[in-house]
């Protein structure tokens, strides 16, 4: 299948319109983010990003429906996200609520749509691991677990488009080198979709014109990304890349939830209780700025996954990929660890030079 240019520009002014018109819809049904202790930002912003890029998408399916097994149930999935992540970012509902439904999602997904974790490939290097019936229950909690780190990592301006964008753009990379022309055409055309609402969460269009994406989006973008992760690394799937490549091309998002919720198990709180401990919070205590951290965590979520791309292009050993992934995790979770006592340093280092390059001034 060929890439259409004319179809991507009219995605992406399609889904600019929706932008446009959903702005003052959102505002006027009270569907907007108010600052509070945890988030900082200025006025009641609209939530409708999540809503213009799943509309968008829901579009382009309906004129591509060949473009993947079972795209009626993956429109329907995409629709109920989009309602019970409305009705979140709305009235915020339990986190129970949205489990459920991303669990009984994960269920049609393996019943009907045939997608499940069935190996993780030669990780050991003892030959493939096969999950058997274990697979079941783990690409439940896979679907669930991908779906909240992408939801997770929503907390500056950019980041989760940043981050999805790289994920994305993996994906089509590698289906493109294995000839597999339509997810890779679909990947593309949700990074097209996404670019108008990066482009207004950024306000370069004005700070007026601001969006944010909402739970909506986030789980949308997050369930479309274990879709296609699953659907392309899986055996019964015809399996075009290697399952420990998936989990470079997350890396970012995948570690940081990771991280955060063991850290939060330890101290004896709920894994899913909300705090300013993310990888983004961390950055910005530093002393770097929203759109430089924005840069910095994307820039390292890109060589993340060029890495995975390399070491999937150069079969290099899925256990030397994987026990790589696990050194990587681990280095994060131990400065997480002392988050604290680098950030200190940090600042009293950047002080002691500020003086020292005052007096010598």
């Amino acid at each position: 299948m060929s890439f259409s240019t004319t179809e991507l520009a009219i995605l992406f002014g399609l889904s600019a319109c929706i932008l446009f018109i959903m702005r003052p819809i959102g505002k006027r049904v009270g569907l907007v983010d108010k600052p509070n202790a945890r988030k900082l930002h200025q006025g009641a912003v609209p939530l409708v990003g999540g809503l213009s890029i799943s509309l968008s998408l829901l579009y382009f399916m309906w004129y591509n429906a060949d473009l993947i097994p079972h795209t009626d149930l993956y429109s329907l999935s995409i629709l109920v996200l989009v309602a019970i992540g409305a009705l979140d970012d709305r009235f915020d509902i339990s986190y129970k609520i949205r489990f459920l439904v991303q669990g009984l999602l994960s269920i049609a997904m393996i019943e009907v749509g045939n997608i499940e974790l069935s190996t993780i490939g030669n990780i050991l290097g003892t030959g493939n691991i096969d999950l058997g019936i274990a697979g079941y229950i783990i690409t439940i909690f896979a679907v669930i677990g991908a779906i909240n780190a992408f939801n997770m990592v929503d907390g500056i301006d950019g980041l989760l488009g940043g981050l999805s964008i790289v994920t994305f753009a993996g994906v089509a990379f590698m289906m493109t080198t294995v000839n597999h022309y339509d997810l890779a055409y679909l990947a593309t055309a949700i990074i097209v979709i996404m670019a108008p609402y990066i482009l207004f969460n950024l306000g370069l269009l004005g700070r007026k014109r601001k969006v944010f994406m909402g739970d909506a989006g986030s789980m949308v973008i997050g369930f479309t990304v274990v879709w296609f992760l699953l659907l392309s690394s899986q055996t019964g799937q015809q399996a075009s890349i290697r399952p420990v490549t998936c989990l470079w091309l997350i890396a970012i998002p995948l570690m940081d939830m990771a991280a955060i919720m063991i850290r939060r198990i330890r101290r004896g709180h709920s894994p899913f209780k909300p705090d300013r401990e993310h990888l983004h919070h961390i950055f910005q205590r530093l002393g770097l700025s929203s759109k430089q951290t924005l840069l910095v965590i994307c820039s390292f979520a890109a060589l993340f996954a060029g890495f995975g791309i390399y070491g999937e292009l150069a079969e290099i050993s899925e256990s030397i990929m994987f026990i790589s992934f696990l050194l990587c995790f681990a280095l994060y979770a131990a400065l997480l660890s002392y988050v604290w006592r680098i950030t200190r340093f940090v600042r009293s280092f950047r002080k002691q030079h500020k003086h020292e390059h005052a007096l010598n001034g």
